[in-house]
């Protein structure tokens, strides 16, 4: 079985339908238009909020710069990963849409953020309670939008997370490698 095969027959017969319907009509109940261009802001408007960020690390210091190159570092294949998953699952919307490049498994949004917050909360311990709320504010802005399902936004956070931790722990072993000369 090919995995595009592979991949149709996991959509098709998705086993947590039912699971991501109840979290749906759950966050479409929480919805709360006092904070939708709080969810907007979190969802859509991040990247001049990114680039004031990178700005501010850049010029914070050696901490800063670390972290930034190491946000670059795990963000790079936090992407490949999730945009090939993506094109090989080709997972319809919650409204309905289809677009392969595109597609709503998994969410790249949480993906990102949650990298980002495991970078952040690496390089600063005691913001980590607020780096991982800010990731899951912007995870649950995904469903509260109708733009991803449950499913989607746990799968892109874990992902997110455990290649931030991968991507991070090949780059410290590759730099304690001693040169060859």
């Amino acid at each position: 079985m090919t995995a595009r095969a592979l991949a149709l027959a996991l959509v098709l017969a998705w086993p947590l339908q039912a699971f991501d319907d109840a979290g749906r009509a759950f966050a479409l109940h929480a919805r709360r238009p006092a904070l939708e261009p709080a969810m907007h802001a979190l969802s859509d408007d991040a990247r001049p909020a990114l680039l004031v960020a990178g700005a501010v690390a850049f010029v914070s210091g050696p901490a800063g710069r670390a972290a930034l190159g190491e946000a670059g570092i795990v963000l790079v294949p936090v992407n490949l990963v999730v945009e090939s998953l993506k094109r090989l699952v080709d997972r319809p919307r919650p409204g309905g849409s289809r677009n392969r490049s595109n597609a709503s498994f998994p969410s790249s949004h949480a993906a990102n953020a949650f990298a980002i917050a495991f970078v952040l909360a690496r390089r600063w311990p005691r913001g980590s309670p607020f780096f991982v709320l800010l990731a899951a504010a912007v995870a649950w802005s995904r469903m509260d939008l109708d733009r991803h399902w449950c499913s989607d936004v746990i799968a892109g956070a874990l992902l997110g997370l455990g290649l931030a931790w991968a991507a991070l722990a090949l780059w410290r072993r590759r730099q304690a490698r001693p040169a060859s000369t």
